[in-house]
This record gives C-alpha cells, sequence and structure tokens, in this order.
C-alpha cells in the first residue's frame, strides 16, 4: 500500500541521523523524506544521497543555505558582538534557526505531517530546533527519537547500526567518532576525552585551525572592509558574504587563530565541556568592535555592550526568532549605517592585533584628543564636570 504520510527529517548522512531514519521507518508508517541544509560543513553531498537511498529514501533535499546563512544570521549577530560566557561565539546556536526554517519549509510544500531531528535529549539543540519548527509550523508535530526510543547510549547506538547494517565512521585514532557540529561559521567537538575537564584536548580533533607554536613564523596581514556595520571586502577586493567568511576562516586557521575550550551552562541545566574552532568569526569581531570605536558615540557603544548578554543568551537558547531579539537587533541596528571603513589586523601565533583603523566618520576627533595645545576642547568645563560627579558619590 502506498504511504500518504510524510516526515521530513534533518539528515547529515551520518551515523546518528542514518540510525534515526531506519528507526523511524520502523515506528512510523510515513515516507521519510531526508533533508539536508547546506550552510558550509564539511560534507560529501554523493555519500549523503548513498546513504539516504541504501535507508530506502526516495525524496533527498539538499539545499545550499551559505550564503543566507552568513548574511542574515552571522552578520547580524557579529553587529552585536554576540559572546556567550565570556567565549563561545556561538556557532552551533546561529545555524539551527535557519535550518529549522527551512525545514519546516520544506514540510509545508511536501504536505508532510511532522518534522524530525537528531539532537540528543541532553543538548541545547533540541530547544533550538523546536522552538524554530513552533515558530514556522506550530501545527506541525515534532518527533524527536532521543527523547522516547529505548536506545539509551551511544554503545546501543553503535549495536543498533551493527544490527542493521549502517557504516560506523572512525576518528582518526580509529575509534567511534566525537560529536562534532560544524558549519562555515565554526567546528564544536564534543564527547569522549573531553568529557572529564581535567584532560588536554588532543591535538587531532581540531579540523580548522593550526596550533598556534606550528602557525607561520611570520606575520600575516589582513584588512577587512565594512560598509553599513557589514564587511564587505578582504585586502580591498570585494566579496560575497560567503566567500568572504570561507576566505578568513583560512586566514586565520593558518595562523592559529580562533580556538577556545569551554565549560558552558547549557540551555537545560547541565555543563557541559566542547572545543571550538572559529577562526574567520574571531577576526570578524575584533575588526568590528575596532570599526565601531572610530565611528560610534559612547552612548550607542556602551547601550550595545549593556545588552549583548542577554543578546548572546537568548541565540543560545534558542530564541532567535522571539519578539526579543528582534527588539534587541534593533538597538544593535540602530546606527549601522554610520560603520564604515577598514581595519588591518596583524595575525601572529594565535594572536590578533589592531594596526589601524580608517574611515570617514567625524566621530573620532584627532583635534580633540590631541595632546598638543588647541581651541576644540574647554578643559576650564572638566572641573564642573568632577564636581558634579562627586555630589554622585554621597
Amino acid at each position: 500500500m502506498k504511504k500518504n504520510k510524510k516526515i521530513v527529517l534533518a539528515y547529515s548522512g551520518g551515523l546518528d541521523t542514518s540510525i534515526i531514519l531506519k528507526w523511524l521507518q520502523e515506528n512510523y508508517d510515513s515516507e521519510i523524506i531526508a533533508y539536508t541544509a547546506d550552510i558550509g560543513q564539511e560534507m560529501n553531498q554523493k555519500k549523503i544521497v548513498k546513504n539516504a537511498k541504501k535507508l530506502g529514501v526516495k525524496k533527498i533535499i539538499i539545499n545550499n543555505l551559505k550564503n543566507t546563512f552568513v548574511k542574515e544570521y552571522i552578520f547580524p549577530m557579529i553587529r552585536g558582538h554576540a559572546i556567550y560566557e565570556g567565549v563561545y561565539l556561538l556557532g552551533t546556536s546561529i545555524a539551527r534557526p535557519l535550518i529549522a526554517k527551512d525545514q519546516i519549509k520544506v514540510a509545508k510544500k511536501f504536505k508532510a505531517f511532522a518534522v524530525s531531528h537528531g539532537s540528543t535529549g541532553k543538548g541545547n539543540d533540541q530547544v533550538r530546533f523546536e522552538l524554530g519548527y513552533h515558530y514556522f509550523g506550530p501545527r506541525i508535530k515534532v518527533i524527536a527519537p532521543w527523547r522516547i526510543w529505548k536506545l539509551k547510549s551511544r554503545t546501543d547506538l553503535i549495536n543498533y547500526a551493527k544490527k542493521h547494517s549502517i557504516p560506523i565512521p572512525k576518528d582518526k585514532k580509529g575509534a567511534p567518532p566525537f560529536s562534532v557540529d560544524d558549519n562555515l561559521f565554526h567546528t564544536s567537538t564534543e564527547g569522549k576525552v573531553l568529557e572529564n575537564p581535567k584532560n588536554s584536548a588532543p591535538e587531532f580533533i581540531f579540523q580548522r585551525t593550526t596550533p598556534p607554536e606550528k602557525a607561520p613564523n611570520k606575520p600575516t596581514y589582513v584588512s577587512i572592509g565594512f560598509k553599513n556595520s557589514d564587511p564587505i571586502s578582504i585586502n580591498g577586493k570585494k566579496l560575497t558574504p560567503e566567500k568572504l567568511l570561507e576566505k578568513l576562516n583560512q586566514i586565520g586557521g593558518k595562523n592559529g587563530v580562533g580556538r577556545v575550550d569551554l565549560v558552558e551552562n547549557r540551555f537545560i541545566g547541565i555543563k557541559s565541556r566542547g572545543v571550538y574552532e572559529t577562526p574567520g568569526g574571531t577576526l570578524l569581531l575584533i575588526a568590528h568592535r575596532a570599526m565601531e570605536s572610530v565611528t560610534l558615540d559612547k552612548d550607542t557603544m556602551h547601550k550595545k555592550d549593556s545588552i549583548m548578554p542577554r543578546y548572546a543568551e537568548l541565540i543560545y537558547n534558542g530564541y532567535w526568532f522571539s519578539k526579543e531579539r528582534f527588539k534587541l537587533q534593533k538597538i544593535v541596528d540602530q546606527k549601522k549605517n554610520k560603520v564604515n571603513g577598514s581595519v588591518k589586523l596583524k595575525l601572529y601565533k594565535g594572536n590578533v592585533t589592531i594596526q589601524s583603523r580608517m574611515t570617514k566618520s567625524s566621530a573620532y576627533s584627532m583635534k580633540k584628543v590631541s595632546f598638543e595645545e588647541n581651541k576644540t576642547f574647554n578643559k576650564s568645563n572638566v572641573e564642573r564636570f568632577i564636581n558634579f560627579h562627586k555630589k554622585k558619590l554621597k
């Protein structure tokens, strides 16, 4: 009998989602549509198609969202200088809302009754995906296998895969892989030896950054141009958002920039350890702050800094499509038309140093800051200013 019920599964072609695909087939009388969002992760499209077809999937959809991801998600986040708990640049967090939005679009197109994802029952991504699903398709059912199946561990998953002849990939040491998420913005690695915070991260897990001690012995210089607060060029050459980030990833990664080892507080209340690599994003964040320092007034900059922790937390928790995030984004972008010019950075063995800031903005006045005597700043007002603030101490 022909199946008329459909489920759209967020499918990577890897071990976890291949197991989920098979499990959905066993437990639901439905056609499974394999959906992959290409957001710049390391992926083999032929392998994804091959693995899905092996499992009997007839409809396989791979959508290229890279330029949208950078322009409409990463760039707005960079404008907000979003950093979670002091160091995390939110590379996984910012990708989930886009995937959820596009997955629901596919579900609606094919009249699927449900969508499914491969997020674990202890992680943040289940929240991020499902808040996005609800925003765009509140009537579409969500199937979260990790919360309802009887497979309780990685060992159970591997045994299930062996039973159903699902290929089990190996890491560089020949063992089942770490939990890895990657996209055009970052790579994260979790699990195994990293679960114990006393263990150092083994060098072989790093995928896009050279060890700082093995980076070039000569510094690399890169100039990033900005228009209306968004990066538009590298060393004077204009590039699409996608190509610009790709280029900065190469430059930063080669110089050992962008490594973070973090024990973070997950939204659901568990502490977890992750190792993140965000080379291009690190360069963008440093350059953007430097650009704003000479183009925006103090009140605007300090207002942005004051809302940043909440803005970053909303992204981390999956509230990209919330009214509160939209409201904060308006504050972030209030004077973005003033953020124009270029910043030159020096990269050397994992370090990034600002070399110069060039802009036609009038926010910075050389005459006012000069130690040479001038008439543009009335120093006689300073004493009244200090006396006024003395009163606030009481």
